[in-house]
């Protein structure tokens, strides 16, 4: 019989990411040693009192469908928190849990997006954001976070590509790919440009959690006049360690979370119960894990930006949040796919091509340091020795190398 796929689907590109640790992946089963720093996911365990509380209300028979909404008891625990630790006040009615994030990023553009209407989005940015509102129909604008800028966003940039046809913008702070925080004076800047325009928000803050340097997160939401535009996007993934149990939620005013739910009834009814349990205790009984975690992971990112520093040809910034470098390999004078084929099949180093994210990233690699530290030493240690072949390479063939 005859194939037919949908004609929308050609606006789905496969993930790159995923594309390097399916390489990566296959190497290893063939006998070969590979660093992993291609996935972008926690590689500590779920603390124990969460698997313990997944484990209790397993044996308390918390196996069937919830509300579609998500538990009370989970969305008063995430309201609260939202309150404690984010000065946004809202309420359980303002909370919709989703099947991680990646779902409720599906769910909020395919409500606020008609076929035509643009969104701002960075560049670079985790693609869902770019190949969502393209299978929409929608139109997705590009506004650049540029290295030189500290990957902060340019206001004036802003205001230029606003047009009548801009309904919302999207913020991912703090950034993947890039580890940048955006500062409470953008921010401040952005509410009113929003508040001017009638323009949505939907801010990611996945990350917020995983911040160095005595650097504050700040919610667009806590700011006058933005909670009722703003849609707050988070999840269970990152700071406690809980990927895999695929637990995210919206935050947002009432009469959007009731349309939300229409999509989230149709595409995955509601998040397992006794995941939902386990996210209460998350949220309620913390101890110092995510503490410990993440002077962990600075202990690792100050190795590999001090060894990625002094490797002659790279650079990149000290990132301010989440668990990513983003390398500036341009005067290696290769495209950023190419260096990473390179790299993962000499050097044994899985690394993200910077196009992935969005034209802005052609010319970076993007490295999770969540893996061991001395697997960032080695993996460090590998890099530079690769990127030193390559140099003398280059060299040999008359090549210039900036």
């Amino acid at each position: 019989m005859s194939t037919h796929i949908a004609s929308r689907m050609n606006q789905l590109a496969p993930s790159g990411i995923r594309k390097i640790n399916e390489k990566a992946l296959a190497m290893e089963r063939a006998g070969a040693s590979v660093i992993h720093f291609e996935i972008g996911r926690p590689d500590f365990d779920t603390p124990a009192y969460i698997k313990q509380a997944a484990c209790r209300a397993l044996e308390e028979g918390q196996v069937h469908y919830t509300s579609n909404f998500g538990t009370m008891e989970l969305r008063q625990a995430i309201a609260d928190k939202l309150n404690r630790e984010n000065n946004i006040p809202y309420q359980a009615s303002e909370v919709l849990v989703t099947v991680g994030l990646s779902e409720a990023v599906f769910a909020v553009l395919s409500t606020i997006l008609d076929e035509g209407d643009e969104i701002l989005i960075p560049d670079p940015v985790w693609l869902n954001y770019l190949n969502v509102p393209r299978l929409l129909g929608a139109v997705p604008v590009s506004y650049e976070l540029r290295e030189e800028n500290g990957y902060e966003m340019d206001l004036d940039e802003i205001r230029v590509k606003i047009t009548g046809r801009t309904r919302a913008i999207v913020l991912v702070t703090p950034n993947n790919p890039t580890g940048g925080v955006l500062s409470e004076e953008t921010l401040q800047g952005l509410a009113q440009i929003c508040i001017e325009h009638d323009i949505l928000v939907i801010s990611d803050e996945i990350y917020e959690r995983l911040i160095y340097d005595g650097e504050k997160h700040v919610s667009i939401a806590s700011l006058p006049g933005m909670k009722e535009r703003t849609f707050t996007l988070n999840g269970m993934s990152k700071a406690y360690a809980m990927d895999g149990w695929r637990l995210g939620y919206v935050a947002a005013p009432e009469e959007y979370i009731l349309v939300l739910n229409k999509f989230h009834q149709h595409n995955t009814t509601c998040a397992p119960a006794f995941v939902q349990a386990a996210s209460v205790a998350a949220l309620t009984q913390e101890g110092d894990e995510i503490r410990k975690m993440v002077a962990e992971y600075q202990r690792r990112r100050d190795a590999a930006v001090a060894a990625i520093q002094a490797i002659e040809g790279l650079g990149c910034q000290c990132p301010k949040g989440s668990f990513y470098l983003f390398i500036n390999c341009k005067s290696l004078g290769l495209p950023s796919a190419a260096l990473a084929e390179h790299l993962l099949e000499h050097a044994g180093i899985a690394l993200v091509p910077g196009d992935v994210f969005g034209p802005g990233g052609e010319g970076y690699l993007r490295m999770s340091f969540a893996n061991s530290y001395d697997n960032v030493v080695e993996g460090c240690r590998r890099l530079a020795e690769a990127v030193k072949e390559l140099r003398e390479e280059k060299v040999q063939e008359g090549n210039t190398i900036k």
